[in-house]
Formats: C-alpha cells, structure tokens, sequence
C-alpha cells in the first residue's frame, strides 16, 4: 500500500520531488510521461528501485512516432481513475487503487505494449542488475561453473 511517487512536471521535463533526477521530453506531454513512469513502477513494483530506472525505462516512448498512442493510452488511464472519483491516474494516492485501473485494461493493447516494453526497458539496464543480485553474464568471465554457481549453503 504504498503512496505513489511524486513528481515536478514543468514545461517540456518531468523531475522528482526530491531533486534526484530529471529528463526532458519531447514529443510526451510532461505529465504525461510523470504519469507513465507512475504506470511503469505500479506494473513492475520494486521499492528498492529508484524513479530514475523506471524513467529511463519509459522515455524510449517519448518519439513523434509513438506520441499519440501513448497520449491516448494515458488519456484512457486517467479516465478509467475519473470514473472511480479520482481526478487523473497520478493523484491516485493508493497503489491498490492504481492497480485496480490497471488490472481493468490489462487486455488492452496500450497496456500490453508498456508492459512489454517494460520487461527489456528495465531490466536490461546493467545499473539495476546489482539491485536484484544479478551479476551479468558469465561468458566472458569463464561461465558459472567457477563462480559459484553451486556454493549454495541452504540446502
């Protein structure tokens, strides 16, 4: 049940509230990517994990080509929160309530294709990998055999 992130949505860049990182966008109005970023982190929830990955998770979207679905999608999103009294999709306070939207348009093709993006968009990033106890690839290391790939000391 945690509250969901807080953003500055200025003119033409989206920033958090406390100063740790900022992009420009584009083509993606402000608030629009704020609220894509929430949408990415309530997706793939990961409290260990910073707003910066999953804003460089999501700016890959922020192109003339892609800008007006990810509008409309975000506009369908924000709707879907209008509908349950709230005033847009990032005034959602409540996670569970933010899932709750998300779960109604989980067949969409909009949602399907943020969801997808996600699983490369963020967790190809090698500054996350540490984070989820990844060390990277072992081939050019010499693989895992002598790595420790059987130092398990649980079983």
């Amino acid at each position: 049940m945690a509250a969901g992130a807080t953003f500055v949505v200025g003119a033409g860049f989206v920033a958090s509230t406390d100063a740790a990182w900022a992009m420009e966008t584009a083509n993606l109005q402000p608030k629009t990517m704020a609220t894509l970023i929430q949408m990415a982190r309530d997706i793939y929830p990961h409290d260990h994990v910073g707003d910066a990955y999953y804003a460089r998770a999501v700016k890959g979207y922020d192109t003339p080509e892609g800008a007006p679905d990810i509008e409309a999608g975000i506009a369908a999103l924000d709707a879907a929160a209008q509908g349950k009294g709230f005033a847009d999709y990032l005034s959602m306070g409540w996670e569970r309530d933010r899932v709750d939207i998300l779960r109604g348009m989980e067949d969409s093709a909009f949602f399907q294709q943020i969801r997808g993006g996600l699983v490369t968009g963020l967790y190809n990033q090698k500054e996350v990998w540490p984070l989820f106890g990844y060390e990277g690839e072992s081939f050019t290391q010499g693989g895992y055999i002598d790595r420790g790939f059987d130092d398990i000391d649980w079983l």
